[in-house]
């Protein structure tokens, strides 16, 4: 197992590398850059022009590229242009937001998928399941931004049982005990949002395999025997109708920590997803350029987290 880690890590390195150069090319062909549309109306166009000089807007691609990541190796990505903080600083502010989102999502997000792909697959062609498979259809075909501007409307607007955006309320104190709960208030709305939205592969994966390992010849080998209901489903359908589950489970953390970027824009919350998006707008190449590479370097991560996760659940899966 280890060498496998250690094996996909390495490989890691030159795919960073070609994707880096990827992004930085594209970036470096978009039309605008960092000061098109600058705000402030007194800055002169005299004065955008010496900025552009000073940083080097109009040097060749592979001078900005090579500069890029000589200072990448050391550590410095750059400095955001609209924010004007160093990168590494930035990203690592909106990356804890977008964290414990990740965890509070991917937590009800394998409570209802598991919750309810059991009990279709277990009732399945009753009434229990016809209406699981209903709202799979919905979630499936719903938007994510029209989701949440539903459940802004009923929650905050119409019941106001929820903030309508951002992480936590400025009159708390950082540390506080007050503090961290008004953290978790802020999220329950965006989390819920997501999970009820990213459930849909969770059950239709665990509910089409128990209907398939139902009539299964080990499983009416184990009814013959005597073996309590309770017990077949719980020690030889469930167990084997999880592995599909627990394939797509590392993927699955790794797109929520990516940043759900529609999730993250609807409800005005600071994580890394809304960050992209806006440094996409404004041209922010640094920044760009960086949470793209993150997000690459969490998708090797969670394709090796799932087969991890695999060889845990099945132990006749393991890599070496």
């Amino acid at each position: 197992m280890w060498k496998t880690i250690v094996r996909r890590l390495l490989i890691l390195i030159p795919q960073v590398f070609l994707l880096s150069l990827l992004v930085f090319l594209l970036a470096n062909f978009m039309p605008g850059d960092a000061l098109t549309g600058k705000i402030d109306p007194n800055t002169t166009p005299v004065r955008l022009e010496e900025l552009r000089q000073k940083w080097g807007f109009y040097d060749p691609w592979y001078v900005k590229y090579g500069r890029w990541a000589t200072n990448a190796l050391q550590g410095d990505l750059g400095e955001s242009t609209a924010y004007k903080l160093p990168v590494t600083e930035l990203i690592g502010q909106r990356a804890a937001n977008t964290f414990w989102l990740a965890l509070v999502t991917t937590i009800l997000n394998y409570i209802i998928g598991i919750t309810l792909g059991i009990l279709s697959g277990r009732y399945s062609e009753k009434f229990i399941d016809k209406a699981v498979v209903f709202y799979t259809f919905i979630a499936l075909a719903m938007p994510s931004i029209i989701f949440g501007l539903i459940n802004i409307f009923i929650f905050v607007f119409k019941l106001k049982w929820f903030p309508m955006g951002g992480t936590v309320d400025v009159k708390y104190t950082i540390g506080t005990l007050s503090y961290y709960l008004d953290k978790i208030y802020h999220m329950i709305l965006p989390a819920m949002t997501g999970a009820l939205l990213y459930t849909v592969g969770t059950i239709q994966f665990l509910r089409s395999e128990i209907i398939d390992f139902k009539n299964s010849d080990f499983v009416v080998t184990a009814r013959s025997k005597g073996v309590p209901e309770k017990k077949v489903y719980s020690r030889h359908i469930f167990r084997n109708a999880l592995l599909p589950v627990a394939s797509s489970m590392g993927y699955d953390i790794t797109f929520l920590l990516g940043g759900s970027i529609f999730i993250e824009n609807v409800f005005s919350y600071p994580g890394m997803g809304r960050l992209f998006l806006e440094s996409i707008q404004r041209r922010d190449y640094a920044v760009v350029n960086a949470l793209i590479i993150l997000f690459a370097v969490l998708t090797v991560i969670g394709t090796l987290l799932s087969d991890i996760i695999m060889s845990i659940v099945d132990p006749r899966i393991r890599i070496k």
